[in-house]
């Protein structure tokens, strides 16, 4: 896949709403948590952000892999925070970066398949932390997919 950075990251804070989910059930719009998560971010909180502020979606929690329980924070670096809102950090370490481009969230959910693909590969260096992943939006129609790895 082109453009896949590997960069190293230091922790950062990250405030926002979150929920507990897995895969299977972003499959099905009954049970889906993430997209009514994203619509109360951009209802509730979104409004009351600095310019300055940059989103982020973190993935963490992981129960086991990608068939697994995780947890998601939808939320910004720079954030009043409030009794609902949880605080968490962004782990440091290894990460790939996956550029995304396009209209959102579309792009982002190409991208998160391309992603799911790559780790799919037994041939590759990298294998996912399951520890902290994240996407970092840069404007409307770009963002950053990080995924924690691990080198063998």
């Amino acid at each position: 896949m082109p453009n896949i950075k590997k960069v190293t990251l230091e922790r950062q804070e990250v405030q926002g709403l979150q929920v507990r989910t897995n895969n299977a059930n972003e499959m099905n719009q009954k049970t889906e948590k993430i997209a009514p998560l994203w619509g109360r971010f951009f209802h509730e909180v979104l409004p009351t952000l600095s310019k300055e502020a940059i989103v982020y979606g973190v993935y963490y929690n992981y129960e086991s892999d990608a068939t697994g329980e995780f947890d998601v924070l939808v939320g910004a670096d720079i954030m009043a925070t409030t009794k609902e809102m949880n605080s968490i950090m962004l782990q440091e370490g290894q990460y790939l970066m996956f550029p995304v481009k396009g209209e959102l969230p579309q792009a982002i959910i190409e991208t998160w398949q391309k992603v799911w693909a790559y780790f799919e590969d037994e041939s590759i260096d990298e294998r996912r932390a399951y520890e902290t992943d994240f996407e970092k939006y840069i404007s409307e129609d770009e963002a950053e997919i990080y995924i924690g790895v691990h080198y063998f």
